[in-house]
């Protein structure tokens, strides 16, 4: 394998494992309200990649700004992110944790169908037919709980037409990082602003433990990113989907046996057709690295 996607699959493994373990930082702050939490994660995720772009005197993102489509694009690129950070929190911090690691498990199959409709990638009926699957998965949970799974679907949604700007842009990952979290910023700090003028900020006021773990939001929220951004132009966009389930594999049993979120026989049946479908997929990504050996 040539070193350019090792190194991709080394940079997207790093960054689904940090974020399989993260509902762990995000539960530290429980107290915190998740919009709190996020204009926290935006405000100082812009600030660590701007120290990032100084230190490799690589801060000058003025032509990014070049092009109103440009601009458009890593603002819509921002929003997706920054959506797709706020329900995740709530997910977290509501005892939701199983439905946010459906999410995740749904996106890397969604980004594999993304791949074949915008990017033209090949899909085999095995491949299509383990789509099926997970769509069935959902379907079963949706209609025997009698309502949609939207926090799993919103998360899945979000990520993968995510990625898929991100396989389809040419800018350097750090300095869209800083574009996108720059375009967002002003709102963060509004609502930070609003916060601490009527007093119910937790900044400070919350200690110094609770000061501490937002700031380092910046840090937790950039580094995998920036991880998934580099693996993302490495590799294929079905690879970076397979990959994916490492995270919400995490996430699943934290709050299973962590934080003891219930396992029904519902999740078990629903959770198993998407389990199934990854193991097809999984299957077929084996067998096509054996024939080109």
């Amino acid at each position: 394998m040539e070193r350019k996607k090792v190194s991709g699959l080394l940079f997207a493994l790093s960054a689904f494992v940090t974020w399989g373990f993260l509902p762990i930082y995000w539960k530290l702050l429980g107290e915190v309200s998740p919009l709190e939490i996020l204009s926290h994660r935006i405000a100082w995720s812009f600030v660590f990649v701007m120290l990032v772009l100084l230190y490799r005197k690589n801060w000058d993102i003025r032509k990014l700004f070049s092009r109103k489509r440009d601009v458009l694009l890593l603002l819509t690129m921002g929003t997706l992110v920054g959506l797709n950070w706020l329900i995740y929190i709530m997910a977290v911090n509501s005892e939701r944790m199983l439905e946010a690691s459906m999410g995740y498990y749904i996106n890397p199959l969604l980004s594999i169908f993304l791949g074949m409709v915008v990017l033209k990638e090949r899909l085999n009926k095995l491949q299509l037919a383990a789509f099926a699957l997970a769509v069935v998965g959902v379907l079963y949970i949706t209609i025997d709980y009698g309502k949609l799974p939207w926090i799993a679907l919103s998360l899945a949604t979000l990520f993968a037409v995510y990625g898929l700007l991100k396989k389809m842009t040419k800018y350097d990952p750090m300095q869209a990082l800083g574009v996108e979290t720059l375009l967002i910023t002003p709102f963060a700090l509004g609502f930070m602003m609003f916060q601490g003028a009527s007093g119910n900020g937790s900044f400070i006021t919350g200690g110094i433990v609770t000061t501490l773990l937002l700031v380092f939001a910046g840090v937790v929220t950039t580094l995998p990113l920036y991880w998934f951004a580099e693996g993302a132009r490495r590799i294929d966009l079905s690879s970076v989907g397979f990959m994916q389930y490492i995270a919400p594999s995490l996430m699943l049993l934290l709050g299973v046996f962590i934080y003891e979120e219930d396992f029904t026989t519902t999740h078990l049946i629903s959770f198993g057709l998407i389990w199934t479908a990854l193991a097809v997929y999984s299957f077929t990504l084996i067998k096509g690295m054996k024939g080109r050996k």
